[in-house]
């Protein structure tokens, strides 16, 4: 093998690694026949999870880390150790999977009739709802400590704070927001387009991977997942990368880890994302983003190009007992992943003095 080739696998072992920590390992809860909001019914539905600490014997421990985009119950692992802000001796955290990633019910291991592309509609409130029964039924929990994400767990911490204002003492949204805004819904249309625009991807219905396609998302996300000024100072040497091109390998060989109509179902479940959908607000994403009462810890990056710091911003001003702390980094979006130490020790810092704040 290369030198070359052997710096790429190291880097994305490290991307894809999967530490076990603390206790319990990969569970389902199964959901049975689960109605969306749509009105669907999606039969036999699961959805993933796995913990880490012990819940106490008042029950008000629980943290609650939704998954993000390209992502899963592991996206937190940086923060959920000892001595950090996440520590299962201090909580205990529920790190869920959102439907369509693969492991929850999802377009690739749902039966017919509604696998592929004949999976039903899923909007961000349908995950709450089933993380809601997760919490309530097996965990017996009515008050939690924390819900919080990263970009798409983002989206469902700040919809767990508007469908369930009273449930969660905390909310922590980091590199994510409320509402997809409408570059964000053009920059998603794009990736799918250049997944589905593969011969082999068959309206969905393809026998084998459309790898021509989800190489061509790869190269989509490499664009833009950190920031021009990261690449001008050849930040990705700090990942073991030699090159942008080594770059756009690194995320080329992550896209193809994953099945295409998960991709395409999560994104479409990205761009409906709008708080202002929820039942009562008619719509009305300034009164749902005002009606959130726990205390709100807003860490957008200052060079996300995912998420614009200014469209946060406005979100944030909305939010009664908000917190807004920019993450002053280079990485975008990619630094509410932890890839960086220092924005690592930046969230971790920060988010702990949140949840440790003299309110609580």
């Amino acid at each position: 093998m290369s030198k070359r080739l052997v710096i790429l696998s190291a880097a994305f072992a490290i991307l894809l690694s999967e530490v076990s920590l603390a206790d319990g390992g990969h569970q389902i809860f199964e959901l049975g026949d689960f109605e969306l909001e749509n009105g669907q019914i999606l039969p036999s539905a699961i959805l993933s999870y796995v913990t880490h600490g012990q819940l106490n014997e008042e029950k008000d421990n629980l943290v609650l880390v939704p998954s993000a985009y390209l992502g899963d119950h592991h996206g937190f692992d940086f923060l959920i150790q000892e001595d950090k802000a996440l520590s299962p001796d201090e909580y205990f955290i529920v790190a869920t999977d959102m439907f369509q990633n693969g492991y929850s019910s999802s377009p690739s291991n749902t039966p017919r009739p509604f696998s592929g592309p004949n999976f039903p509609t899923i909007e961000i409130r349908d995950n709450i709802a089933a993380q809601h029964r997760l919490l309530t039924e097996v965990f017996e929990v009515t008050k939690a400590a924390a819900v919080v994400g990263f970009s798409m767990g983002a989206q469902q911490a700040f919809q767990w704070a508007v469908s369930h204002p009273n449930f969660m003492r905390q909310t922590v949204g980091i590199c994510g927001s409320a509402i997809e805004h409408p570059h964000g819904i053009v920059r998603l249309e794009g990736f799918k387009t250049a997944i589905m625009a593969d011969s082999a991807y068959m309206n969905g219905l393809y026998a084998e991977p459309p790898t021509v396609g989800l190489e061509a998302g790869g190269t989509h996300w490499a664009g833009w997942g950190t920031s021009q000024e990261w690449f001008r100072l050849a930040l990705y040497k700090d990942m073991g990368l030699q090159t942008p091109e080594d770059f756009i390998e690194f995320f080329k060989t992550l896209v193809k880890t994953w099945d295409a109509n998960n991709l395409i179902a999560l994104a479409n479940t990205w761009q409906r994302n709008d708080i202002g959908k929820t039942l009562g607000f008619n719509g009305d994403s300034e009164a749902a983003l005002s009606s959130i009462k726990s205390e709100v810890l807003y860490m957008p990056c200052e060079t996300d190009q995912y998420f614009h710091i200014e469209a946060l911003r406005w979100e944030a001003e909305l939010i009664p007992n908000s917190k807004f702390v920019v993450i002053p980094s280079l990485w975008g979006h990619m630094a509410g992943t932890g890839r960086s130490e220092i924005d690592a020790n930046f969230i971790n810092e920060r988010v702990m003095s949140f949840l440790h704040s003299p309110n609580q």
